[in-house]
């Protein structure tokens, strides 16, 4: 009955994201192609989002029947797990085939000729930028220290080994000796940690805006609110995963008990800034654009169309993009709340290949990297 229930809301929550994500978006990017204000409420556009709402929830509905049915017929929960990443598959297909459809809708229609076309830049992003909240990584710090000086407390009274450390869980069936790094290996975690949403948090703050060129006032004003809201959240990220290592530092120093309970208290943290980050995005859209306008805002029209000629340079609906003449390294997707980079600038090939390294030194065990285990 868990196995069936579990199914079930990993199906319930699949479905829903899935019809969430077109909303979140800007009202002039549609399933991530650049639309003129104009052509928000067109009838291509709201048949688009009405077929892509239908056709979403009819697969999670077949998906959940056939999760149910096959952990009855065959006994076997990998099935509904598979059947459970096979409704996300055929979602992001479904999102693609709106993105493919809108598109040739919008060239057919030649919906951007004989308009003025351009773009915005507020320099302001670079002479005042938005600044980080210091204040808000406080709680990731506290939370730090704490497990530091718990382990500082502990450690003399250590047994000979310890469990095997793996990020947000332990292993007893595995145990090392206990050395200061085995026993501060938590501690060490949450510091890398920090310093990773940090330097997230810093990138996203300097990535290029998103701005409307139709309205650059007071989409610029929204998208400095916007940034306020998304670098607080960010930070909070970094309280989320930190609590979640002092809990398993807990387990490592047998504090407490190698429980399945425990185990669970280790993750549930985590899905405090998967929330706040999904509230934040309903509420003020990506960019900003959700937000309420200020007196003189909502007449505000510069008589510039967004240019269209950088649909062309976003692939994937709108996930990936290149472009060998855009500086930008790092920029906001236009699929939901992300960041993508710049897959025609050199920087890009250098993270890529850097990260590939990493990867190719954990296959071969050269490195460790954290583990996920189960809850069992």
């Amino acid at each position: 009955m868990t196995i069936i229930l579990t199914s079930l809301a990993a199906a319930a929550m699949i479905t829903c994201v899935a019809l969430v994500m077109p909303a979140l978006a800007r009202p002039t990017l549609p399933f991530g192609v650049r639309v003129p204000h104009e052509r928000i409420a067109d009838p291509v556009v709201l048949a688009q989002r009405r077929a892509y709402a239908r056709t979403t929830i009819l697969a999670g509905v077949a998906a959940a029947a056939l999760s149910v049915a096959l952990v009855i017929g065959a006994g076997r929960a990998s099935l509904a797990g598979m059947t459970t990443a096979g409704l996300g598959v055929a979602c992001l297909l479904l999102y693609y085939r709106a993105h493919r459809q809108l598109r040739h809708a919008k060239r057919a229609g030649g919906w951007h000729e004989g308009r003025r076309q351009g773009v915005t830049v507020d320099t302001t992003f670079r002479t005042d930028p938005v600044r980080l909240p210091w204040v808000w990584l406080i709680p990731a710090m506290a939370i730090t220290l704490t497990t530091t000086g718990l382990g500082w407390w502990r450690y003399g009274a250590l047994p000979a080994t310890l469990p095997h450390f793996l990020g947000l869980d332990v292993d007893a069936t595995q145990p090392e000796p206990t050395t200061p790094i085995a026993a501060f290996q938590p501690a060490i975690f949450q510091a890398a940690t920090i310093l990773v949403f940090l330097a997230m948090t810093l990138v996203l703050l300097r990535a290029r805006p998103d701005l409307d060129a139709a309205r650059p006032k007071g989409s610029a004003r929204k998208y400095r609110i916007y940034l306020h809201g998304v670098a607080r959240m960010s930070l909070l990220g970094a309280a989320s995963v930190t609590f979640c290592l002092m809990i398993a530092a807990l387990q490592l120093w047998g504090l407490a008990a190698l429980s399945s309970a425990w185990r669970a208290a280790a993750y549930l943290p985590l899905a405090a800034p998967v929330v706040g980050a999904l509230v934040w995005e309903m509420r003020v859209g990506h960019g900003g654009h959700r937000l309420p306008a200020l007196p003189g805002e909502e007449r505000e029209d510069s008589g510039i169309t967004q240019r269209d000629d950088d649909d062309r340079h976003w692939f994937f609906a709108g996930t990936v993009y290149a472009n060998r003449r855009d500086p930008a390294i790092v920029l906001h997707a236009r699929f939901g709340q992300t960041l993508t980079l710049n897959l025609g600038h050199p920087v890009t090939w250098a993270i890529l290949a850097l990260l590939a390294v990493v990867v190719l030194l954990a296959t071969f065990g050269a490195i460790d990297l954290p583990q996920r285990d189960s809850l069992s």
